[in-house]
């Protein structure tokens, strides 16, 4: 899957644990009704977001993960996580430029045939 949009915000690389570390994304989209999507990297996928910054268009390929939890008393929770595996900058849209047509070549009427001239059509 993939998500398209500019990003918002960039932040820290977070050492979780002595073995784990994320660095989350935010993109926001671009529709009718724009949505803020928070996209982690994990691991070595944290070095992939050095080279970006706010405001850049991007396209980043996504998994999305799920998974169940059993809590202390005994209910079952449910967590989604969006994971990112790649970025790639786009290149920013210009504004829609109105094209003006090719002059269309002037009308030339088709040579007329006179009653000498054969025409070889079999009908």
């Amino acid at each position: 899957m993939e998500v398209t949009g500019k990003i918002k915000v960039i932040n820290a690389e977070q050492q979780v644990s002595a073995s784990f570390k994320k660095r989350e994304l935010v993109v926001t989209t671009d529709e009718q009704y724009p949505q803020h999507i928070m996209i982690e990297f994990t691991q070595d996928k944290c070095e992939l977001l050095n080279n970006y910054n706010p405001g850049e268009p991007v396209k980043v390929s996504i998994n999305l993960r799920g998974r169940e939890w059993v809590n202390p008393q005994g209910e079952t929770k449910y967590f989604n996580s969006i994971q990112g595996w790649r970025i790639e900058k786009q290149q920013a849209e210009a504004p829609a430029q109105s094209a003006a047509m090719p002059a269309a070549p002037a009308f030339q009427p088709a040579p007329s045939f006179t009653e000498e001239e054969h025409d070889d059509l079999p009908f």
